[in-house]
């Protein structure tokens, strides 16, 4: 048999999924940007890994203002998000060389946000046959490298994406 290590699912797992006070993404912005895995800061938004993914690279855009509406963004908030989504694909490409990329936002618990009073992106890098029959049969995801490595080698692709510019 096959032991699977995701450590940091077990957080996840324990608490039943339940939040900490608060917004979680304006407490972690409050704190260290590597605890936290936060791989860039703009000015308006900020580019974050997902800490329970759904893949290796899953990570997240998000504004600094708490809002559980799109539509309460600035233009320039919505321009900088668009903005990091595009930087961060370039990073998704450029480290993890996937063949498509997941991306969305779930507005509300109806669309199925898991922290609905604040907004965020999605992207999710897939390869043919990412889904197999673990998730089916076990119920279980296979998450190859630790957010630390990912958060590193993402933080050095965004680095290198910039200074070409």
């Amino acid at each position: 048999m096959e032991n699977m290590w995701p450590p940091w699912r077990m957080e996840y797992v324990s608490t039943g999924g339940s939040q900490p006070k608060g917004c979680v993404f304006c407490n972690v912005v409050k704190d260290d940007d590597d605890k936290n895995h936060i791989v860039y800061r703009g000015k308006y938004c900020y580019v974050i890994l997902n800490k329970f993914p759904y893949n290796n690279g899953h990570i997240m855009i998000v504004p600094f203002k708490h809002t559980n509406d799109l539509l309460e963004l600035s233009h320039d908030e919505q321009a900088e998000c668009n903005e990091l989504i595009n930087l961060s694909v370039k990073a998704l490409r450029m480290i993890f060389n996937p063949q498509a990329i997941n991306m969305g936002m779930n507005m509300g618990k109806a669309a199925g946000a898991g922290i609905q009073e604040h907004i965020h992106y999605h992207l999710l890098p897939r390869w043919d046959g990412d889904t197999n029959f673990m998730p089916v049969i076990a119920g279980v995801k296979v998450i190859s490298e630790s957010l630390d490595a990912t958060h590193k080698k993402l933080q050095k692709a965004f680095k290198e994406i910039l200074n070409k510019k």
